[in-house]
């Protein structure tokens, strides 16, 4: 499946070429604050497992610590992010561009904290040490640039990784994430 940007566009912050999956957790942004920021993550739930719904039950506080041991430990949270992008590059978007996710927690880029306040967060399903799919950087690179048209302030070096706001204590989208292909879009 080839994605086209020619039907996306921007609705409050809603984007038209994604599935709709409303999360409760995300607020308003602070006064003045808008994105300046993409922060790149990886997931995957049960950890090292792709499919199913467990990412949008996480995301929507409809986890079932029941489903998995290892969803015991994190049914409590309250996270979410603006998009995921599937393994097989579909997209879903859980909170309006104009608002914000709770994806970056504690966070420092540039000396600025609280990087949820004006980053967009985008969840690939993967994990750090396996290569993330085709299908995936193609939806990415296309919604990075549907972004930045979007909002402007976000510049081609102000898209990062979840580690490199939370270094020591994040490491996705780990090792095996191919920086050098956002990069090469950058230049384009």
């Amino acid at each position: 499946m080839t994605l086209t940007t020619d039907y996306w566009h921007f609705i409050d912050g809603w984007l038209s070429g994604a599935q709709r999956v409303e999360s409760p957790n995300c607020n308003p942004r602070p006064v003045g604050a808008a994105p300046e920021l993409i922060v790149i993550h990886g997931i995957s739930l049960p950890p090292g497992q792709y499919g199913g719904s467990a990412i949008e039950a996480l995301f929507t506080n409809r986890l079932d610590p029941a489903g998995h041991p290892y969803f015991e430990e994190i049914a409590h949270l309250e996270v979410s992010a603006h998009f995921l992008i599937r393994r097989g590059g579909e997209l879903v978007q859980f909170v309006s561009a104009d608002a914000r996710a709770w994806h970056a927690g504690v966070s420092c880029w540039r000396g600025r904290e609280q990087c949820n306040d004006f980053s967009l967060g985008i969840e690939l399903e993967g994990c750090d040490d396996e290569p993330y799919a085709d299908l995936q950087y193609e939806t990415l690179l296309k919604l990075i640039a549907v972004l930045q048209t979007q909002y402007p302030s976000i510049l081609a070096d102000a898209i990062v990784g979840h580690s490199d706001i939370a270094p020591g204590r994040k490491t996705d989208p780990g090792p095996a994430f191919d920086w050098s292909r956002v990069r090469a879009a950058q230049v384009s």
